[in-house]
């Protein structure tokens, strides 16, 4: 678990960021992309928006208020959006130059003798 500051409208508060809340944004990102994909499926998905919105507030301390609840999900969603690409940047493979095979370039070792 990490505990995240973010600030917004002016107040501090800390986001406990699990994998589920992760996850959480996760699910609140495809449910907008789907009402935004197709407008008429809004109603049906307004629902799971809201109960996701109010999961994703639940990790921020102190409580949020209504007035504040928007601009904390948008930082949410931004903190777990760095968080991901930090996550796989650090799991890219190093991308190192290692000799071909055919490579005009050798290696030699050189033995020191035991006297």
């Amino acid at each position: 678990m990490i505990i995240q500051e973010i600030t917004v409208n002016g107040k501090k508060f800390n986001l406990r960021l699990t994998d589920q809340s992760i996850m959480d944004a996760g699910r609140l990102k495809a449910l907008y992309n789907a009402a935004y994909e197709d407008p008429e499926s809004f109603e049906e998905v307004s629902s799971a928006i809201s109960n996701t919105i109010n999961q994703l507030a639940a990790y921020v301390e102190p409580e949020v208020s209504d007035s504040d609840l928007d601009g904390v999900i948008q930082a949410i969603m931004k903190v777990v959006e760095e968080k991901s690409k930090e996550v796989a940047e650090s799991k890219k493979p190093e991308t190192s130059e290692k000799p071909k095979k055919g490579s005009s370039k050798s290696h030699k070792t050189t033995k020191k003798s035991k006297k």
